[in-house]
């Protein structure tokens, strides 16, 4: 018996996220149905975590068990000759046979890309969230600060969690701007933590796109984290613009992510 994990890539626009759901169409259920008829197996994935419909990953992490004698170089080659062009892994190899890809993460990191320019931008349009509306990027940054720790994290998480705790630690949240020229003006939040609740990234950014609109202020952030009611936060952003960017392993070379 052998542990296999894999890196993989996906465009989420055509799927109900990552984990398997009834009726749906998920990513998970695609790349097992394709290791199945690779080797025969009956296979069950283990992800580091799910993604939400619409949502994509640069580099999401998954684990399987196989009785398969195909070699780690070529477990890439052999499933993304099977698999559609929206998906794509990255890196295949053996790991030990009590490595779980969900209880051995440390952290995560995903980014958020915003377009503030004037128009959509036709080749990156599925992968950012367009608002044209100006935007006051210095109380956005101002804002991202009071999520940096320990903290409850009710008022950013969906009223669905089946969590019992929402605690969680960030340990680095940052925004960056882009301008070249007139042709765009993109801005990138990036949010890296030891866990994440449902929703929760596009919740900080649907509060952060309000503040920086004017309609709240960056001083609102702690009061809303503190207050333990989603009611008191902003809507939750449009999942196109979120990307599953790392997950990160003791175990696991950080070149190969």
């Amino acid at each position: 018996m052998r542990n296999i994990c894999m890196i993989v890539s996906y465009d989420g626009t055509s799927y109900s996220g990552f984990q398997t759901q009834i009726n749906q169409k998920t990513i998970q259920d695609v790349i097992e149905e394709k290791l199945e008829r690779i080797t025969g197996e009956n296979i069950k994935i283990i992800s580091s975590g799910r993604t939400d419909a619409g949502v994509h990953a640069r580099a999401q992490v998954f684990n399987f068990h196989t009785n398969s004698s195909i070699s780690s170089e070529r477990w890439c080659l052999a499933i993304n000759d099977w698999l559609p062009k929206d998906i794509i892994v990255r890196a295949a190899f053996d790991v030990p046979l009590d490595f779980h890809a969900r209880k051995y993460a440390k952290s995560k990191t995903y980014v958020y890309s915003i377009n503030n320019h004037r128009y959509k931008d036709v080749f990156k349009q599925k992968y950012q969230l367009h608002f044209p509306r100006k935007l006051n990027v210095e109380e956005m940054k101002t804002a991202l600060e009071a999520i940096k720790g320990e903290h409850d994290f009710t008022s950013f998480c969906s009223l669905k969690s089946d969590k019992t705790s929402h605690i969680r630690t960030i340990h680095r949240a940052t925004l960056e701007e882009y301008k070249h020229s007139d042709l765009e003006h993109r801005i990138d939040i990036t949010i890296s933590g030891n866990g994440f609740l449902r929703q929760m990234v596009r919740i900080i950014v649907g509060t952060l796109l309000e503040i920086g609109a004017g309609k709240k202020k960056s001083e609102d952030m702690i009061t809303i984290l503190n207050a333990k009611d989603r009611l008191k936060a902003g809507p939750t952003a449009l999942p196109d613009g979120l990307t599953l960017w790392e997950v990160q392993y003791d175990i696991i070379d950080k070149k190969m992510l």
